[in-house]
């Protein structure tokens, strides 16, 4: 399960990563708001690289966007195995997306805590990682749906008073 976890969230968080970007850019052109080279401080603090001065530094800012977002990718999908599928667990690991980011930018000194933010900030990075997360669920849980329920459904299906309507073992009536 693991190995297949990992190829399948790679994917799903990559996809879900393009489709985070394209809402980014159409966000961009609406109002305007600049780009964020906040992912590429990070990467470069993380790794011990030298900080680039004035020059905005593109491609870290991409390797770490789309890393980043590929790798927590694979949680999505060990969550889609396990049976955790749908919007329920895509809203779950958009919090656990937000705390990656944060942890990592707050760590390296590159962010501050998201409550100090401007509200119209805090509003847009939200929406973001909200897109990236629904996104990636879809991705990741219809690549699990192909191996059948995962345990945690087919436990849900055997109990009493569990409701089975919900997620990929919903019953015709």
């Amino acid at each position: 399960m693991m190995k297949r976890a990992l190829w399948q969230g790679l994917v799903a968080g990559a996809t879900g990563a393009v489709v985070m970007t394209l809402g980014e850019k159409a966000e961009q052109r609406l109002t305007g708001r600049p780009d964020s080279h906040v992912p590429a401080r990070t990467l470069e603090r993380l790794t011990g690289m030298r900080e680039r001065s004035r020059r905005q530094p593109v491609p870290l800012n991409w390797a770490m966007h789309f890393g980043q977002g590929a790798l927590a990718g694979v949680l999505r999908s060990v969550m889609a195995q396990a049976g955790l599928r749908g919007p329920w667990s895509s809203a779950m690991f958009a919090v656990v997306r937000l705390t990656n980011d944060q942890i990592l930018e707050n760590v390296t000194g590159v962010g501050a805590p998201p409550q100090t933010w401007p509200r119209p900030e805090l509003a847009v990075d939200l929406l973001h990682k909200t897109v990236y997360a629904f996104a990636t669920g879809a991705v990741a849980d219809a690549l699990a749906a192909r191996n059948g329920p995962g345990p945690g459904q087919r436990h849900a299906a055997l109990r009493p008073g569990r409701r089975a309507d919900v997620g990929p073992l919903r019953r015709n009536g």
